[in-house]
């Protein structure tokens, strides 16, 4: 399906690019990775990259040209399609300072002038000669509020050029390098590998050596001050300020100068250090925090040394408990049970679904397949194809004859619109540990078996690797998910937007039937179709199944 590409923020200040040199022109073919276009930003002149392989269909931006960011650029999608309705957004795209009249420029500047003079009413702090620069959380992919620095790759006083990538920062969809825009050496790292981080907050400081980029985190906490003026967040904002000088000058090890409490009495420390601290038997109050404001991290407990009498106190009391003791103990057991962070991935997951659910109406159409025929069929193409083909790969090929066959059910919910798709491109659900990816075969109809199976095999590979990239998860026009493997008879699915339908395929069971008034053994297999109400009737949904089904009872059929 033929796709507006629009233009990226590429740095994190970045409003507009300067288009230095376009380098595709109309009819060219295009991969992830390849460059479209080299773009002077306000930081340095960059390659901008795609994310998704296609045939150049339209080039709607010049040489010298200046394009605000999300302003449509280019269409990419395959050779011959129609992009008339696609190339009216071009039409409708953000006026560049160029065209905008100048009472519009007078009040866009206006505009902009008052968020500036109000923050420099409300601080004194000037950062604008400190030859240093925050580097914030960006949004990584569309669905993407916030992100794990799941790793560092840097430490403090490394070199970094731009582009060079700083750490890897787990998204709601994979585990992605996190590049800088920025070139110096790392000042200040803000957060610790594992810490969920929202988009916009800074994760570290680049700059000359010795630039006092202290100001910086105070301006930042100024920012947070201004958004919340009550006593209770002042004085709150004010100690953390406090402790954030005081960490930045002690020495990344642990000493006696400063707390690891805070005004309460409570232990400061992260997750990951109580974990380790509970694993070793330490004891979080014999430990000196070298984090901010005091705070136990990782180093900390790795290099804390305890003194033999007090290592392990409770633990040996355990190991050795009285009679009184084990008297007084419930011979039932105790109740007991642990906590997880939700991760980025099934965040996102709970939300979409729950949208889905709850926005879509549902119902749902249940058939039994008799695949008697389709065994026999996947025994013989075995012999034949150098990949092996699975029942799974038999019900994506039968299932994309199908919507070929009936394009009411290859559609998405488009509000005013029902967006009735061309192409037919097939999501198949993924399990993966955190949750489940629905990675995209695209122009499913049109692919051999063989060519289906090497391909839903890669994508299993790469979603378990986290190497999934946005262009692999997007544009799905129906899903699949097949629990048959586990052994599940049947269930339902909940429909994955934008799609009208999901398909939910059980286990193939061996069962008696009746064939010809004489008793047999059959292999059936229940699917059940969920169908968003708004878009798929009934009678259609039923047409698409008995076609499916017939399909799989007669493997040649998908072929014709």
């Amino acid at each position: 399906m033929a796709t507006i590409i629009r233009m990226p923020r590429l740095t994190d200040t970045m409003e507009e690019g300067n288009i230095a040199a376009v380098l595709v022109k109309e009819g060219d073919t295009i991969a992830p990775g390849d460059p479209f276009a080299e773009v002077e930003t306000d930081k340095a002149t960059m390659e901008w990259e795609s994310y998704e392989d296609g045939t150049i269909l339209y080039v709607g931006i010049s040489e010298g040209e200046s394009v605000p960011v999300e302003s449509p650029a280019f269409i990419i999608g395959k050779k011959g399609e129609d992009i008339t309705a696609l190339k009216a957004e071009f039409e409708k795209g953000a006026p560049t300072a160029a065209t905008t009249t100048p009472d519009v420029q007078q009040k866009t500047q206006e505009k902009n002038a008052e968020p500036a003079k109000a923050s420099a009413a409300s601080s004194d702090i000037d950062i604008s000669n400190i030859p240093a620069k925050a580097v914030r959380m960006r949004k990584m992919t569309d669905t993407m509020d916030e992100g794990v620095l799941a790793n560092w790759l840097v430490e403090v006083g490394d070199s970094v050029s731009s582009g060079d990538p700083i750490a890897e920062v787990e998204t709601d969809k994979a585990t992605m390098d996190f590049e800088t825009y920025e070139e110096g050496k790392i000042l200040y790292l803000a957060v610790e590998g594992g810490s969920t981080v929202a988009i916009d907050a800074i994760i570290a400081i680049i700059g000359e050596e010795g630039a006092d980029y202290q100001k910086i985190l105070d301006a930042e906490n100024n920012k947070g001050n201004q958004k919340d003026s009550s006593p209770e967040a002042t004085a709150s904002s004010a100690q953390k300020q406090g402790a954030t000088q005081q960490t930045a000058s002690t020495p990344a090890t642990i000493s006696s100068s400063v707390s690891s409490q805070d005004s309460s009495g409570r232990i400061i420390a992260s997750p990951l250090a109580k974990k380790l601290a509970s694993e070793k038997g330490y004891a979080l109050s014999d430990i000196q925090g070298s984090g901010e404001g005091g705070r136990i991290i990782k180093r900390d407990i790795e290099a804390f040394e305890p003194k033999e009498a007090n290592a392990q106190p409770q633990q040996q009391q355990t190991q050795q408990p009285t009679a009184a003791q084990v008297s007084d103990e419930p011979v039932f057991g105790k109740e007991s049970y642990r906590e997880e962070k939700v991760p980025q991935m099934r965040k996102v997951i709970a939300k979409r679904l729950s949208e889905s659910k709850f926005n879509a109406p549902h119902f749902y159409l249940n058939i039994t397949v008799d695949m008697t025929q389709a065994i026999e069929a996947r025994k013989r193409l075995n012999e034949l194809s150098d990949t092996k083909i699975s029942f799974n790969d038999l019900v994506i090929k039968a299932s994309a004859a199908a919507l070929r066959k009936h394009p009411q059910v290859n559609a998405s919910w488009q509000g005013d619109t029902i967006r009735y798709n061309h192409h037919v491109n097939v999501g198949v659900a993924v399990a993966v540990p955190d949750g489940l990816l629905v990675p995209v075969v695209r122009f499913t109809d049109n692919k051999s078996l063989s060519d289906i199976a090497k391909e839903v095999k890669e994508f299993a590979q790469k979603a378990k690797d986290k190497k999934l990239q946005p262009s692999d998860w997007e544009g799905s026009t129906f899903t699949i998910s097949n629990l048959g493997m586990f052994g599940i008879e049947s269930f339902t699915g909940i429909i994955n937007p934008p799609d009208a339908c999901i398909l939910a395929v059980g286990a193939i069971k061996q069962v008696p039937v009746v064939r010809d008034g004489q008793l047999a053994i059959g292999n059936e297999m229940k699917m059940t179709l969920s169908c968003d109400h708004r878009i798929v009737d009934g009678a259609i949904g039923a047409a698409f199944l008995k076609t499916l089904k017939e399909m799989l009872e007669e493997p040649l059929r998908m072929l014709v």
